[in-house]
């Protein structure tokens, strides 16, 4: 391996191999990683056939300390620029669900376009290499690795954040960026699922039903899981990235249905039947059965349908429409899908990437405090940034 670089990009993830193409249009480009693949976590996104994108993707679809910081390169590299380099790949897709888009075939045919883009750029990659220390010189940066020491005029950090460290992840990028002067915004996983004390929801574990959740922040009508350990689903991931410690979600169980209605209209003509038996024929039995359970200090579901005042159907349908429920915790960077917070977007600029305070040094995809929702956004994300980036260096 040579040791001088026009640019270096640390991390093969999705944001790092992107960029690569575009930086090597102004020199010699080097990709480098201490993992063994490129891509990893590209290709185990989706269940395997990766959601790399949404067809809706937009700013208010990102969380991050400044809400305008992303609007530049999201402009700049849209969901329909990406897909429309998955078409020239020959890559098949299809949306799932509210404009997720995803391979038919594995994820590894993302990956593969992206390395492939790579070698035909003239970018070289580098894996099972790790770096051990970074400085400044009077031409750039001096990387000190296990391959040597390399120089580069340009150093794009693209290592991602702390969210599932099985895969190799660690808070690299935000050692570097203190290292350099940058503030860094505190992180917590993101995505991720709600934990529950003493097996709270374990007897319903595979349960699901769509549901509407919020909290002060945020609203999400999709699915609820129950979980073994608590909560999970795509309405739980997606306002886990709103949530704060000891504060309340807000889940309305009756969501797309007109419950309230339904038995007023059953009370007159099966008002001998269990108020639980008739809830059953609109929700799911083994969760009509946990909640008589567990607001039996509330509500008797035993009791006749019929002798259920408006009053105290009301009050029913009050609950069932807001449960409110206090997680003790999330599953961690453990499962969590994203990294909030990160590297402080005031110390970048939007439309490069590049710290404003030290010329050459550019973050990118994870790693900066921008989170996307559940559903391609956090790879649109990569995707735009690592262009940004790319693009910036290549017209420099």
């Amino acid at each position: 391996m040579k040791t001088e670089w026009h640019t270096i990009i640390i991390g093969a993830g999705a944001a790092g191999l992107f960029a690569a193409p575009y930086a090597a249009k102004a020199g010699a480009t080097l990709v480098i990683d201490h993992a063994k693949k490129p891509g990893e976590k590209i290709r185990i996104s989706g269940g395997g056939r990766c959601n790399f994108t949404n067809m809706y993707a937009e700013p208010k679809n990102f969380v991050g300390q400044n809400p305008h910081f992303h609007k530049s390169a999201l402009a700049r590299f849209s969901q329909w620029d990406f897909v429309e380099l998955v078409d020239q790949a020959g890559i098949a897709w299809h949306e799932k669900t509210l404009g997720q888009l995803f391979c038919d075939g594995k994820s590894t045919q993302i990956v593969e376009m992206l390395t492939d883009r790579l070698a035909k750029a003239g970018a070289e990659l580098a894996l099972n290499t790790s770096v051990s220390a970074i400085s400044r010189t009077d031409n750039g940066f001096q990387l000190e690795t296990s391959q040597g020491r390399l120089t580069c005029k340009n150093l794009i950090i693209a290592t991602g954040g702390k969210s599932i460290p099985k895969m190799g992840a660690t808070g690299f990028a935000y050692d570097i960026a203190r290292q350099f002067g940058h503030q860094i915004i505190e992180t917590s996983a993101g995505l991720v699922p709600f934990t529950f004390p003493d097996g709270r929801f374990a007897a319903l574990s595979g349960l699901s039903l769509p549901v509407r959740v919020w909290n002060d922040s945020a609203s999400f009508e999709e699915a609820l899981l129950f979980t073994h350990r608590g909560l999970s689903g795509p309405a739980i991931l997606q306002i886990s990235s709103y949530w704060q410690p000891g504060e309340p979600v807000h889940i309305d169980l009756t969501h797309g249905l007109n419950l309230r209605e339904a038995l007023r209209i059953q009370r007159q003509t099966e008002g001998r039947r269990q108020l639980s038996t008739e809830l059953s024929r609109h929700l799911p039995g083994k969760l009509v059965d946990h909640l008589a359970t567990e607001w039996a200090d509330r509500f008797d579901l035993t009791q006749r349908l019929a002798d259920q005042s408006d009053k105290a159907l009301d009050a029913l349908m009050d609950q069932l429409s807001d449960w409110q429920l206090t997680p003790s915790g999330t599953e961690g960077y453990r499962t969590a899908e994203v990294t909030l917070g990160g590297v402080s977007t005031d110390g970048l600029d939007s439309k490069s990437m590049m710290s404003k305070t030290v010329p050459g040094l550019y973050f990118i995809g994870e790693c900066v405090d921008v989170t996307g929702w559940l559903g391609g956004f956090n790879f649109q994300w990569a995707w735009a940034s690592a262009h940004a980036a790319g693009r910036h260096i290549a017209e420099a």
